[in-house]
């Protein structure tokens, strides 16, 4: 059975201590469990302080085949950042220049200096990790299990779900029909705001598209199914969203979406186990999968950020 487990963000003592509770013991460095399996669900990196010891926790587990894990846009995106752009001399797929970008990196580069062997190590790791897994009892995806992206992506994916080389490039471009499906798989589904609509995200940065609650049948207004920071704002006007839903009686189990409050499910068959660890009053959720179809909320378990 598995438990798996939300975006870590380099908080390796939030994870250590989760681990922990779950019953994982260290034996010759790795943390192992005698009856489970964990699954890190992506976000392994970024805003967080401990990098470097994240990274070999989650790695020596998946190496010992402790744990599986799957890409998180932030994986992605430090690939991409290391990433020179073929059809751009001196430029990279992700900018070095954009505002923004290298902020959203620096708490990893501090740890990984770009270009240094320990970084170069460290992206080769992330690029074996696939970007999604249907394990036949359940389904594991970054932000957002689409069936129609995940079909269109296969092509690009190797036989373990991993993004082959080239289609990091094809990924990064706006023009190309793999970006929107990298976009909606481990960014999450996104819908156009209608004309002269806007709002801010936590950084700021004004929005023209907003993620939505695509678990959430009953959503049927832009006001009840945007998610995300800032969409408090946007208007109770119809929308139509229905081609993002998920229909299939398999649980699927995410992170990406900065929830808060107590972990619960997100329908029958959806649960999001990312509780913020990286911001202040955040925890590090985990669900304890034991085999049922309908997910059941007091399967949660979740530490604290220890502030």
């Amino acid at each position: 059975m598995y438990d798996l487990i939300g975006d870590i963000h380099g908080q390796a003592g939030e994870l250590e201590a989760l681990l922990q509770k779950m019953g994982y013991k260290r034996i010759d460095g790795v943390f192992a469990h005698s009856e489970r399996k964990a699954v890190f669900l992506g976000d392994l990196i970024d805003r967080g302080t401990q990098e470097q010891r994240t990274i070999n926790i989650c790695r020596s587990m998946v190496a010992s085949g402790a744990a599986l894990a799957v890409m998180g846009n932030h994986e992605f995106n430090a690939i991409c950042y290391a990433t020179p752009d073929p059809s751009k001399k001196g430029e990279y797929l992700r900018s070095h220049s954009k505002p923004g970008n290298q902020k959203a990196h620096q708490a990893f580069l501090d740890e990984f200096p770009l270009g240094s062997p320990q970084h170069r190590e460290a992206i080769e790791w992330f690029k074996t990790l696939p970007v999604f897994l249907d394990l036949g009892g359940i389904r594991l995806v970054h932000a957002c299990w689409h069936q129609e992206s995940l079909e269109l992506a296969l092509p690009w994916l190797d036989d373990r779900n991993c993004l082959l080389p080239e289609a990091y490039a094809l990924a990064s471009n706006k023009t190309h029909p793999l970006y929107t499906a990298i976009e909606y798989l481990l960014k999450g589904a996104e819908i156009d705001l209608p004309d002269g609509i806007r709002f801010k995200d936590k950084d700021g940065k004004e929005r023209t598209a907003s993620r939505i609650r695509w678990w959430d049948k009953k959503a049927k207004t832009l006001a009840d199914v945007a998610i995300g920071p800032g969409v408090g704002s946007l208007p109770d006007i119809p929308v139509e969203t229905r081609r993002f839903h998920y229909h299939d009686p398999v649980p699927v189990f995410i992170g990406h979406y900065w929830l808060s409050g107590l972990p619960q499910r997100l329908s029958d068959y959806v649960a999001c186990v990312d509780y913020g660890v990286a911001k202040k009053g955040g925890r590090l959720a985990a669900y304890r999968w034991r085999g049922e179809t309908v997910l059941d909320n007091s399967h949660f378990v979740w530490v604290d950020r220890d502030q």
